[in-house]
């Protein structure tokens, strides 16, 4: 399977499509055509002229007033990647990484950048052979680009690094040889075009919504299990409430949720208690404005994905090279902040509703086993889930406020995206694990409901669930159920 890189725009889906099924990239014809012109553009004004151009004949950052000679423009390229490569931390995710190339490839084609067809060819080669760049976690202000995540992912380019390839870490040079391919000689300005740009931040930012748009309705599923287990009333999900109110995401939660239980004789039943405590009342409104939040970044992303946004910006057409600063991060690291607080929400109230089918109230035994005392049951998984909410709590601290000066004062204000995009990871991660231990206490609990029966939709979720996780008679090593809920959890999103 292919997919041809050209002007047309890609959304999450397309990256996703190309992710999940190893489709190889291809330069189309239209984005050659563009690829080579402005590369023939940026060749003849360095030819023609005396012109000083910033990172093309001169330093980078605060050394920008320092002029490069014409024959040390390529040395200059060389050495841009080798010193800007100073990632510390934890070694990022394959997949991510793969996203990191794929975003890459799909700005320089744009015909702005000045890449050269080889370099950009060597890119695509790397991508189609799944050849993964070490790169680090660590090292990126978010704002001059990302350059030093950037520069471990051109490394190999110039036959340094290392890199996964085949599962193993090998070096780069020895790879490229076993391809059958040769390293590149960076021209002027193909060092800075590969550094500069917001592909780290994008990559992780695409890869965590392309799972959140998921889980904005596998989090009302996983919340239904929760009404039905707590004998939750259906009054907060009608319609005329949410009417009024006229929120996008609230409303759409109201419609799932009399969706997943349309039927059930339990969600029907007449109640004794005239209300449910927030945590299930409140459903609507608390999923909706993550899910509207979730859209948001959805939309950021979707657009930066599309864009150029390394520098300075070529625009051949126009006989201009623009030193700005489509680098900066900014609306990535305000996006990945808040995209942070929706998730850290569906996992807060989530946990608020472990909590509440552990008190012993509605006909529920005390922490959701027979013989309380002589078991424990369910009491430490909500800890566990306690905890991380709790982590989360402390990563959704907003990076985008924590400027730090640097290069002697050039770059004044950094977004930080980089932090922002690796704490929302964590974030998102410790979703997945709270609605896994709340998918197994709901339905733990929906089992001492068994004189009436709940909709289609979690019947039949929850035969499917028993084949992996069993209901829990007395205390077991309850660790090892959570990671097989968790793994379901993942499973209904990873399709």
């Amino acid at each position: 399977m292919e997919h041809h890189i050209s002007s047309k725009t890609i959304t999450l889906s397309t990256i996703e499509d190309i992710i999940q099924n190893n489709k190889k990239l291809f330069l189309s014809d239209e984005s050659k055509e563009k690829v080579v012109k402005c590369r023939t553009y940026l060749d003849n004004k360095m030819a023609s002229g005396n012109e000083v151009i910033y990172g093309i004949n001169t330093g980078f950052g605060s050394l920008c007033n320092t002029v490069i000679s014409a024959e040390e423009l390529g040395e200059l390229q060389h050495n841009l990647v080798k010193s800007h490569a100073c990632g510390l931390g934890d070694e990022i995710p394959r997949e991510i990484v793969r996203i990191m190339l794929l975003l890459k490839i799909q700005g320089l084609s744009y015909g702005h950048s000045g890449i050269s067809i080889d370099t950009l060819s060597l890119l695509i080669e790397l991508f189609n052979n799944q050849v993964y760049p070490i790169v680090y976690s660590q090292g990126s202000l978010g704002a001059s680009g990302d350059l030093a995540p950037l520069a471990h992912v051109s490394l190999i380019l110039i036959g340094l690094g290392e890199v996964y390839y085949k599962g193993q870490r090998r070096n780069s040079m020895d790879v490229l040889n076993e391809l059958g391919l040769k390293p590149v000689q960076l021209q002027s300005k193909e060092g800075l075009a590969l550094l500069n740009g917001t592909q780290f931040m994008q990559a992780f930012g695409v890869y965590i919504l392309m799972y959140a748009n998921k889980y904005k309705s596998i989090a009302d599923l996983v919340a239904c299990v929760s009404i039905e287990g707590y004998n939750g009333h259906k009054s907060p999900f009608n319609p005329l409430i949410h009417k009024v109110r006229n929120q996008k995401g609230q409303a759409e939660t109201a419609r799932n949720v009399l969706n997943f239980l349309e039927g059930s004789e339990i969600f029907e039943n007449e109640k004794l208690d005239v209300q449910d405590p927030y945590c299930l009342r409140c459903i609507p409104q608390v999923h909706g404005a993550s899910k509207d939040m979730i859209d948001y970044a959805t939309q950021v992303f979707e657009t930066e994905i599309n864009s150029v946004t390394d520098n300075p910006t070529i625009f051949p057409d126009e006989d201009i090279i623009i030193s700005g600063g489509n680098f900066h991060g900014q609306p990535l690291a305000i996006a990945l902040d808040s995209l942070a607080l929706a998730l850290a929400e569906l996992a807060s109230i989530s946990e608020r509703r472990v909590y509440k089918l552990n008190f012993g109230y509605r006909g529920l035994p005390a922490f959701l086993v027979n013989k309380p005392g002589l078991n424990s049951g369910f009491m430490i998984p909500q800890y566990t889930a306690a905890g991380i909410v709790s982590q989360n709590k402390q990563l959704c601290t907003p990076a985008v406020v924590d400027s730090i000066d640097s290069s002697n004062g050039q770059e004044d204000h950094v977004s930080m995206g980089a932090n922002a995009a690796t704490k929302c990871y964590k974030v998102f991660e410790n979703l997945e694990k709270v609605l896994g231990i709340e998918l197994l206490a709901g339905f733990q609990a929906l089992e001492f409901r068994k004189d009436k029966k709940s909709s289609v939709a979690i019947e039949n979720l929850k035969q499917v669930y028993r084949e992996k996780i069993p209901f829990i008679e007395n205390d077991v090593e309850l660790h090892v159920e959570m990671k097989k809920s968790i793994a379901f959890v993942q499973t209904l999103v990873r399709v």
